[in-house]
């Protein structure tokens, strides 16, 4: 007999790039923190180097080509922008540059008061770790390194300080631990009365799984735990049963299909941008109309934060919001007063986050941008794993060929996704990108066994695809045109990168419409972009997904416990995923 749980005792954890949201299953609304932790330098008197990652700055964006590729994509974005017309039918009202950097030049900060009444944070105790939005109002000189220990939807693995596979595991055990304890109020000892519900991404690296188990279940001591993947969730949370899910998060994008609670392998895409490189666009968009705060620095986090709220607070995707803006803002400084300025803009406010469908305008250029589902390359703990059934397969065909019957000879030494397999077992790729082995996902898996209509390393995906063409692509992978329709119809958008934005759906679905392939044109009634569902915070319904998983009846079955894992480890998961892992 199945014991009752008490849904109290579950904890539904959903790791972003940026954001932990934690909470119980009861909970209308999880706890919501920067995943970010401060150790403190063991010792500071040799000036030992401090290690700080960048809220807004990221590899590939210094390439001596990335200001010519952003000047040539924001043509490309003006001339789009240009070419739609406002709902009444007209042409968008220009504002010319003149205008806007002549008033720009001009402006002075006003002082509003004598002190701002932010604070830095206090580190007189020299506590030896803090997490969450604390790390970020540190003053420089604390002496304290800074981490986030995922960095676009993986693992933030790097060669300097923290950057270790053991040192990540270790900030994600001391965050989540904290923040149990401290804004749950779940003593880490009661842990083992507690069962976890971890949302891990789309694509999903397999070791880093096994490790976020290990950690939960072993080193944190939670009873048992269920991981699924976000776009499923998503669904959940929405109430739909059915839907092509975009998640725009901060870092990274994803788009999926999902039908009847199940993620379409073959339709996984993963894109390496996301709401931090809007801000950072909008960035050098303002300073291009000559922004007037100068001293403005977006390596430095407090100038980060402030880029970030000006994105939030001034950017669209209205096609009916044009001419000139005149916007105030306010700079605070702990222990400085508070500075107003005026500032002007014209179509900048629409252009930085039309970035998320020219993704070139980024500027990022030496970076692999476009990741889809491969395949399982094995682990030694799990040996009937998908390597193993294909090795099995290679040798039924090869002793079906010597007993006479012949099989498809097309089929026998290369599989429907470009994947040789050889008489020893061993995998020769004849697709073009399986040379970067210094991709991780790439250099860690291959692409799935199953036969599918898409070679999931194509070279169209070489470069990156804004959310418009992921969509397409995601949904032209679906196995039959009764999917693809329902996929048309039903366009989920989670995540905070683009649902936030005034416009977004109408802007998508324009997008989508005009591009998708005539045949189903005629077919679909209506592409239909849902931004926010039940008026839930679309940044939540991931989250929300995992709260409904856990009280499911066909959920309790799924539930791993802690001695099942200490037994059988990666087996059991394999057998238990609500997922084909």
């Amino acid at each position: 007999m199945v014991e009752p749980i008490q849904w109290t005792t579950v904890v539904v954890i959903h790791p972003g790039s940026y954001w932990l949201r934690i909470g119980r299953a009861t909970d209308a609304q999880p706890v919501t923190i920067p995943q970010v932790i401060a150790r403190r330098q063991k010792d500071q008197s040799h000036n030992q180097p401090k290690y700080e990652d960048s809220v807004l700055i990221r590899d590939g964006i210094f390439h001596p080509n990335s200001d010519t590729q952003q000047e040539h994509t924001l043509k490309m974005v003006e001339q789009a922008i240009w070419s739609r017309k406002t709902s009444l039918g007209q042409r968008r009202q220009g504002v010319p540059a003149v205008e806007v950097l002549s008033f720009n030049r001009a402006v002075k900060s006003q002082p509003l008061d004598d002190n701002s009444g932010m604070q830095w944070t206090n580190t007189s105790s020299k506590p030896e770790f803090i997490v969450g939005e604390e790390v970020l109002y540190l003053q420089p000189t604390d002496g304290y390194s800074i981490h986030w220990p995922i960095r676009r939807g993986l693992f933030n693995l790097h060669r300097g300080i923290g950057g270790s596979l053991t040192s990540v595991l270790q900030d994600l055990e001391t965050i989540w631990g904290a923040t149990l304890e401290q804004k749950l109020n779940i003593p880490l000892k009661d842990l083992k009365h507690y069962r976890a519900v971890l949302v891990i991404p789309d694509i999903y690296h397999r070791p880093h799984v096994k490790e976020l188990m290990n950690l939960l279940l072993l080193r944190m001591g939670f009873g048992a735990a269920i991981v699924h993947q976000e776009s499923v969730l998503a669904t959940y949370g929405s109430g739909l049963s059915s839907a092509c899910v975009v998640d725009v998060g901060d870092q990274k994008t994803s788009v999926c299909c999902v039908e009847d609670g199940l993620s379409h392998r073959n339709t996984r895409l993963c894109m390496t941008y996301g709401g931090s490189d809007v801000t950072r666009c909008f960035t050098w968009l303002l300073e291009r109309a000559f922004f007037p705060y100068q001293e403005c620095q977006p390596a430095k986090t407090m100038d980060a934060l402030l880029l970030l709220e000006l994105k939030e607070t001034f950017c669209h995707l209205d096609q009916d919001l044009d001419g000139v803006q005149l916007l105030d803002f306010h700079v605070r400084y702990p222990d400085h007063p508070t500075l107003m300025y005026q500032l002007k803009l014209g179509d900048e406010t629409l252009q930085a986050p039309m970035g998320l469908f020219y993704p070139l305008i980024f500027g990022v250029i030496g970076e692999k941008m476009t990741y889809t589902q491969q395949r399982n390359q094995g682990d030694s703990e799990d040996v009937h794993d998908e390597l193993y059934l294909l090795q099995t397969q290679k040798e039924q065909q090869q002793s079906t060929k010597k007993s006479g019957t012949a099989p498809n000879s097309d089929s026998t030494n290369q599989n429907a996704d470009g994947i040789m397999i050889t008489s020893s077992g061993s995998q020769l790729s004849n697709s073009p990108t399986s040379q970067s082995q210094s991709d991780l996902i790439q250099a860690e898996e291959a692409p799935p066994p199953t036969i599918s209509r898409r070679i999931s390393t194509s070279q169209s995906l070489d470069k990156p695809l804004g959310v418009d063409q992921a969509i397409l692509h995601s949904i032209d992978c679906c196995s039959s045109d009764e999917t693809k329709k329902k996929m048309y119809s039903c366009i989920l958008v989670v995540g905070g990168g683009l649902s936030h934005f005034q416009g977004a759906a109408d802007m998508l679905q324009h997008r989508v419409q005009t591009k998708m392939p005539p045949s189903f044109r005629r077919v679909v009634d209506k592409v239909e972009v849902i931004c926010k569902s039940k008026d839930l915070d679309p940044r939540m319904t991931c989250w929300k997904g995992g709260t409904v998983l856990a009280c499911l009846d066909t959920a309790q079955e799924l539930w791993i416990r802690q001695w099942e894992w200490r037994k059988h480890g990666l087996k059991v998961l394999r057998e238990r995923s609500p997922f084909v892992w």
